[in-house]
Order: structure tokens, then C-alpha cells, then sequence
């Protein structure tokens, strides 16, 4: 990867399926963060409390990096929800029989960046 501009923060090992979170990040990615903090907060999703406070965490480290930044002048650049692994545990059933249940981990990447306007 070449040069890749922006503020970065990872949350990683979260139990939660990524097809789960996918949509709720789809509908944040390449809108500003004041906006973006504002749809997380009203989502009902458990995803949606999880990328908050990543969204958080990234917001927080622009702000530390860079002292003239004010959130307003930040945006969601690109948001990644990546598969994590799997915890696997027993599931008995009927007749002595057991299935595998599969929880699923996902990995939250939020990168925030300046407007281009500022």
C-alpha cells in the first residue's frame, strides 16, 4: 500500500457477526463524523454501539495527532468490518446428538480524514 492518508483506529476480537455489522457501516461510510455519531446513536443495532466507539477512538486520535483539527472538519474515509475468528462451542441436541455452534468475531477498522474543503 501506497501513502494512505487519515486518522485510523482498530477495534479487534468483537463477538459479532460481520454480516450483522456490514449494513450499519454502510450507512455511515463517507459522511462526516459529527453526522455519523448522530445515526450510531439512534440505530437500535448492537453493531451500531460497536462502531461507535470506534468511531470515537479514531476521532480521538485526529485530534491528538493533529491540535488544529476540530471534529466538524473530520469525515468517515473508509470503514472496514473484517472477519475475526470463530470461537466454537457444543450444541446438544435430541437423541444425544451435539452440532457446533459457531460464534463469530469481527474486526472494526475506522479511518476519519480531513474535508477536502478545509
Amino acid at each position: 500500500m501506497a501513502e494512505k492518508k487519515g486518522y485510523v483506529a482498530t477495534t479487534k476480537f468483537l463477538i459479532a457477526s460481520p454480516t450483522k455489522v456490514r449494513p450499519v457501516a454502510r450507512v455511515i461510510n463517507q459522511k462526516s463524523c459529527s453526522e455519523a455519531m448522530a445515526i450510531l446513536e439512534n440505530m437500535p443495532q448492537k453493531g451500531a454501539r460497536l462502531i461507535k466507539g470506534t468511531l470515537k477512538s479514531a476521532v480521538a486520535n485526529a485530534l491528538f495527532a493533529n491540535k488544529k483539527l476540530d471534529e466538524d472538519m473530520l469525515y468517515v474515509k473508509e470503514i472496514r468490518i473484517d472477519e475475526g475468528p470463530r470461537l466454537k462451542r457444543v450444541w446438544f441436541r435430541a437423541r444425544g446428538r451435539a452440532d457446533q455452534l459457531l460464534k463469530r468475531m469481527c474486526h472494526i477498522t475506522v479511518i476519519v480524514d480531513e474535508k477536502a474543503g478545509e
